[in-house]
């Protein structure tokens, strides 16, 4: 990265780049416990951003086989940022829903949120959605719901990875199954 690159971060880059610096530590990659702390300072700038407690360390954990390109089990600085990015546009979508502010939406909000993130899916997906991600008042919170997109997003790549002549059908066996759902 050139002097000339650098000086175009906006201030929000800048601050994101030293937070991740300042947590990153020598080998300059993130781990999961180390991502939970940078998520958790981050939302703590981002009001808008509520969570009840951050996000949790399985979130955490998901984000990192999302974005883990190169297969290290970290993040480095991209993968990072590609993962901050994800989440932020993910957040706009949040907030269309969330107009009474609660960081909770109902699942059937959640319906339109997932089709305006652009996964189609169908009734029994959407269910299986609600089961999973949303509580016994079928609202989910700003935590399930990136844990929800996260896992959606990575299912999707993992499958087009596989689908290389994109018939929408692919072929696994078993140890291949279990890689695609183990780390995801």
């Amino acid at each position: 990265r050139g002097p000339k690159e650098k000086s175009q971060e906006t201030e929000e880059e800048k601050q994101f780049r030293a937070i991740y610096q300042q947590i990153a530590g020598e080998d300059m990659q993130i781990c999961a416990n180390e991502l939970k702390t940078i998520m958790k300072n981050v939302l703590a700038k981002h009001s808008e951003l509520k969570s009840r407690e951050g996000f949790s360390l399985e979130t955490c954990r998901s984000m990192i086989a999302l974005m883990d390109t190169d297969g290290t089990g970290k993040l480095n600085l991209q993968e990072f940022k590609h993962l901050w990015k994800k989440i932020k546009q993910w957040q706009l979508i949040f907030k269309r829903y969330d107009k009474d502010n609660t960081s909770s939406i109902s699942s059937f909000e959640m319906r339109n949120a997932v089709h305006d993130a652009g996964f189609h899916l169908n009734k029994q997906l959407y269910d299986i959605l609600a089961m999973r991600y949303a509580d016994e008042h079928l609202n989910i919170d700003f935590d399930s719901y990136i844990c929800c997109f996260v896992r959606l997003e990575g299912m999707f790549r993992a499958f087009n990875a596989f689908d290389q002549d994109g018939d929408g059908i692919i072929k696994l066996n078993v140890l291949e199954w279990l890689q695609l759902t183990m780390y995801s």
